[in-house]
C-alpha cells in the first residue's frame, strides 16, 4: 500500500508519459500485478455482473502427432 502521495499535474491529452513510467516501476512489481489484476477483476464485475477469479480461455482446435 502506498504511503506517500505524488502528484503530476497535466494537460487533459498530453502525450507524456515519464510521470507514469516514473510512478509504476517506484511501486514495484507486486503493486503492478495487483493493481493489474484490480482492473480485470472490475472488467469481469462489469461485463458478467460476477468478479470471480478469472479463468484461462482453454479452447483447443486440434492436436496431432508431428
Amino acid at each position: 500500500m502506498m504511503s506517500d502521495f505524488i502528484e503530476a499535474y497535466k494537460a487533459i491529452g498530453d502525450e507524456e508519459e515519464d510521470f507514469d513510467i516514473a510512478f509504476w516501476q517506484a511501486q514495484g512489481p507486486d503493486a503492478i500485478f495487483d493493481a493489474a489484476m484490480q482492473l480485470i477483476l472490475d472488467a469481469e464485475l462489469i461485463r458478467n455482473g460476477d468478479a470471480e477469479e478469472p479463468r484461462l480461455d482453454r479452447t483447443v482446435e486440434s492436436y496431432q502427432r508431428l
